[in-house]
């Protein structure tokens, strides 16, 4: 569906240019809302789910909050909120640092790593967009996204 049907836009767009960054952000949201409704059913949130997996790429080496944050795919996150959220949960621990106290070691636990091993099983690669698009054109929009971010 052409994205002015999705938004119900009567007016053209000012460009081409316009309308791709109205695209973009509709299409972000629209993804972001997909996988936040999968992610709901194994009971943590998309940006849970980030850390789970930047300390998985972690493991067993510990990771400390300022790692966690350069690393996440939403920069507004709160990290250290998010990893107490995960701790509650059994899916990390935060461990004083033996070398310097005022930084906390986080790791993934065994439980979080199942958590993520069971999401990979259920999860393929994003089916919607498998079905879309060929490998060759998610290549093209890959290589077009990193030129916009220059």
């Amino acid at each position: 569906m052409k994205i002015e049907d999705e938004i119900k836009q009567n007016k053209k767009f000012k460009s081409e240019y316009h309308k791709l960054a109205v695209n973009i952000g509709f299409t972000s949201s629209w993804l972001y809302r997909i996988h936040a409704q999968f992610l709901k059913s194994f009971g943590i949130s998309p940006e849970q789910f980030n850390v789970l997996r930047i300390l998985r790429g972690q493991h067993p080496n510990c990771a400390n909050n300022q790692l966690i944050s350069d690393r996440m795919i939403d920069k507004s996150s709160n990290s250290s909120r998010i990893v107490e959220k995960l701790k509650q949960k059994g899916l990390v621990e935060r461990k004083e640092n033996k070398n310097d106290r005022r930084h906390v070691d986080i790791s993934i636990t065994k439980k979080g790593l199942d958590l993520l091993e069971s999401i990979d099983d259920k999860s393929s690669d994003m089916e919607i967009m498998k079905n879309a698009i060929s490998v060759k054109e998610a290549q093209q929009i890959n290589d077009l996204l990193d030129k916009i971010r220059g």
